[in-house]
Formats: structure tokens, C-alpha cells, sequence
């Protein structure tokens, strides 16, 4: 097999993960699930990741990749800190039935009991805190925003956030779309200094 080829092969794999973790979730997912969803052995399923916790692991971290291209994509660009911060909150916001938020709140609660799983879902986590300490920093320094405290202002947003993700995936249709993103916007307005519809 040359590299090449192992490396598509280890994407198709990873790809095939992440589908069929979202379909049983992470704590019932085999290895024999994925590699009959992958149409190949589980003994090349465990060539490349040698244990299931490191299967799920680089599955989950895999899926998390493609949010946070996103969100570099973002951080990155030449727009101005509010439009960023908006941009980054249509991103990170909950949208329905998101299989991208059912595979985040998995992740976390699996996590718990997997030391493989917890360290992947840290370090993209901070990740995603760090985009946005880092525009909110950015807006205060241009005057843009009025935030004395940018890193606990970003931690604050993710939580409630998260915990709007979680009551949205769990109770679904108990608060509207559109209430969460009302709720977001004021959130992250009164941290910012700004007004909720200049977030909208």
C-alpha cells in the first residue's frame, strides 16, 4: 500500500467513523461497526488506530477539524472584529438537529471515562474559546467593543452556548431557533458593549 493510498484510506475511515458514531453514539460504537460500515477488515481498522479509544478519539477529533477550519477560516480573514464575532456565533450557535452537536455533547459526556477522549476534546475546546477570546481582544483594542475582561466574556459565551446546544438537542422543539439566537445575541451584546441587533 503506498502512503497515499493510506492516507485516503485512513480518511475514508475516519469519515465512516464519525457516521457511524453519530448514528450509535460513541460509547456503543465497535470497531466491527466501522469496519463493515467501511466495507474492510477490523484488522485494518486497528492497523491504523491500534485501540478502539484511539478510534474514537481521532474520529471525534476528525469531525471537530472541519468545525474549527471553519472558524480559522474566520479568525484569519480581514473582516472587523463584529463581523467576525458574528460570524463565529452563526458557526457555533445550534441549528436543529446538528449531527455536528450530537457528536459534541457525545464526545463530552464520554470523555468522562476516556482519558484519550477527554484530551481531544480539551484542546479543541480551548480552541474554539481562544478564536474568540481573541476577536473580542481584538474589537476592545480597536474600540470596537467594551469589554474589560475578554477571556471570561468568551468563556461565558461557549457556556451558554453549550448549554443551549445540550436543551436543544435533548428537548427538541421546547425553545425555538429563534429564541436561541435572541438569547446568544443578547448574551454576547452585553458582554461586548454593543447592541443585540448589530449582532443579527
Amino acid at each position: 500500500m503506498t502512503r497515499r493510498s493510506a492516507e485516503v484510506r485512513l480518511d475514508s475511515l475516519l469519515r465512516t467513523a464519525c457516521e457511524v458514531i453519530v448514528e450509535r453514539g460513541l460509547a456503543n460504537t465497535r470497531t466491527a461497526d466501522v469496519a463493515e460500515a467501511a466495507g474492510v477488515s477490523q484488522a485494518l481498522v486497528f492497523y491504523h488506530f491500534s485501540t478502539k479509544d484511539r478510534l474514537l478519539a481521532e474520529a471525534f477529533a476528525y469531525a471537530a477539524e472541519q468545525d474549527l477550519a471553519r472558524l480559522d477560516t474566520v479568525v484569519r480573514s480581514t473582516a472587523e472584529p463584529l463581523e467576525k464575532l458574528k460570524k463565529i456565533i452563526r458557526l457555533y450557535a445550534p441549528t436543529g438537529k446538528s449531527k455536528a452537536w450530537t457528536l459534541w455533547i457525545d464526545g463530552w459526556s464520554e470523555s468522562l471515562r476516556t482519558p484519550a477522549l477527554n484530551r481531544v476534546c480539551r484542546n479543541l475546546d480551548l480552541r474554539w474559546k481562544e478564536a474568540l477570546i481573541k476577536v473580542i481582544a481584538t474589537g476592545c483594542a480597536d474600540g470596537t467593543f467594551q469589554c474589560p475582561d475578554p477571556k471570561g466574556a468568551a468563556w461565558r459565551i461557549n457556556a451558554l452556548i453549550d448549554g443551549l446546544a445540550v436543551q436543544a438537542a435533548m428537548h427538541d422543539r421546547v425553545v425555538s431557533r429563534r429564541q436561541l439566537t435572541e438569547w446568544i445575541r443578547l448574551a454576547v451584546a452585553r458582554e461586548i458593549g454593543r447592541k443585540p441587533e448589530e449582532l443579527a
